[in-house]
């Protein structure tokens, strides 16, 4: 068996909102877009792929359609710096600004719109 592609699906009540936060924030390039999916990728980057769905849609079974919780979403950029400049500059949530961790990255902790935690990091 190969695996061919993973995708990060987030459930979501605010698609738009969610939608902006990563074309906005990172620059990600919206692919496919419905009233219930979003489907987005990375700049330059087609494999680097993250899709929003309405938490609500009759596709997700209702036991499984709570908000994101226990887990991290990260991210690798270029400048964790200019990123975490450019989140505050949108109002966008810092959980914990950008500083050293002890394997050796730089990283920052912000929240998307449904309260997912994005680790934004660069290697140091």
């Amino acid at each position: 068996m190969a695996v061919n592609r993973v995708v990060t699906n987030i459930l979501s009540d605010r698609l738009v909102e969610t939608r902006d936060f990563f074309t906005e924030l990172l620059g990600f390039q919206v692919n496919f877009e419905e009233d219930w999916y979003v489907h987005l990728s990375a700049p330059g980057n087609p494999a680097l792929e993250v899709a929003v769905w309405r938490r609500d849609h009759e596709l997700i079974p209702e036991p499984y359609r709570q908000r994101p919780a226990g887990a991290i979403l990260t991210v690798v950029v270029d400048d964790v710096d200019a990123v975490h400049e450019r989140a505050g500059t949108l109002g966008l949530t810092v959980v914990a600004p950008p500083r050293d961790q002890f394997y050796g990255q730089r990283s920052c902790l912000l929240l998307d719109p449904n309260g997912l935690v994005v680790d934004i990091s660069t290697p140091v």
